[in-house]
């Protein structure tokens, strides 16, 4: 069997059961420097009406915002409870109050490559959210490069609600190896990038930025079950535990120029990221 990411473990759910160019835009629109605002996690609203502490939800991973008509790109596997019905939601941060749960519209998945396109309705960006989205890189991360994965969490994963402030997680690593791997069963092989920090509970559909160009250049997969020896012997990182495993944003930005979905580069003085990505 070929070596295989687990998906990161998130919280097991209470259900069971305009037209865009496809194109990298740059200096449409000011990106504020928090970058964490542009990430929100995708959950299900358990309760119909919301208790002394907000609604009752579950929460499976994390998505980000990739342009500001409030598109947003996770991890297809963190919507594989919705599968067969139900809503999924992202949990969003206001300027002043509470965060709020708005409704995430499947657009589209590449089950292949774990890849999935949401678009949050109403779109947060055309009202006083707290909202901010990323760049995409169209440089492939490479091996020891230094990269960040950001991700938000409930503080009581287990019994989450939306007057608790989320947590955040920023875990600096280096980009370890390329390996080969099935996301999905029956499926061709497609590339992952190893980690040298594991991945922890629900940071699944997070954003992994480049230190340098603050660009995303994966989402967070999983763990990597089987670590390359020779890969981590050749990192000047080398991780303790089991590695993190990410799924280039090239996938993604596959699909978005399938769905004629537009995106944003990383600013740059170079004449490469004023070209449409095509």
């Amino acid at each position: 069997m070929r070596p295989r990411p687990q998906p990161a473990p998130s919280v097991p759910a209470a259900l069971i059961g305009c037209l865009l160019a496809s194109f990298a835009v740059t200096g449409a629109a000011q990106v504020p420097a928090d970058d964490s605002a542009a990430v929100c996690p995708i959950v299900y609203q358990l309760d119909q009406s919301p208790s002394s502490r907000g609604y009752h939800y579950s929460f499976f991973g994390n998505g980000f915002f990739i342009n500001d008509q409030g598109y947003l790109l996770t991890a297809a596997h963190t919507l594989e409870t919705f599968r067969c019905g139900g809503q999924p939601y992202i949990l969003v941060s206001r300027f002043n109050g509470p965060a709020i749960l708005l409704e995430a519209t499947i657009v589209a998945k590449d089950l292949e490559h774990d890849v999935a396109i949401l678009r949050a309705v109403p779109n947060p960006f055309a009202s006083k959210y707290k909202v901010n989205f990323l760049p995409l890189s169209s440089a492939p991360a490479s091996p020891g490069q230094s990269v960040l994965a950001l991700s938000l969490h409930p503080p009581k994963q287990q019994s989450a609600h939306t007057f608790e402030v989320p947590r955040e997680d920023r875990f600096s690593s280096e980009v370890l190896s390329y390996e080969s791997t099935q996301l999905e069963r029956s499926a061709p092989a497609s590339e992952v990038f190893l980690l040298s920090h594991p991945v922890n509970l629900g940071q699944s559909g997070s954003p992994v930025l480049s230190v340098n160009s603050g660009a995303v250049v994966g989402l967070v997969e999983g763990r990597w079950l089987r670590s390359s020896a020779v890969s981590i012997a050749n990192s000047s990182s080398a991780p303790s535990s089991t590695p993190g495993a990410a799924v280039p944003i090239r996938y993604a930005i596959a699909l978005l120029q399938r769905q004629s979905i537009s995106w944003h580069a990383p600013r740059s003085p170079s004449p490469s990221s004023t070209s449409p990505v095509r």
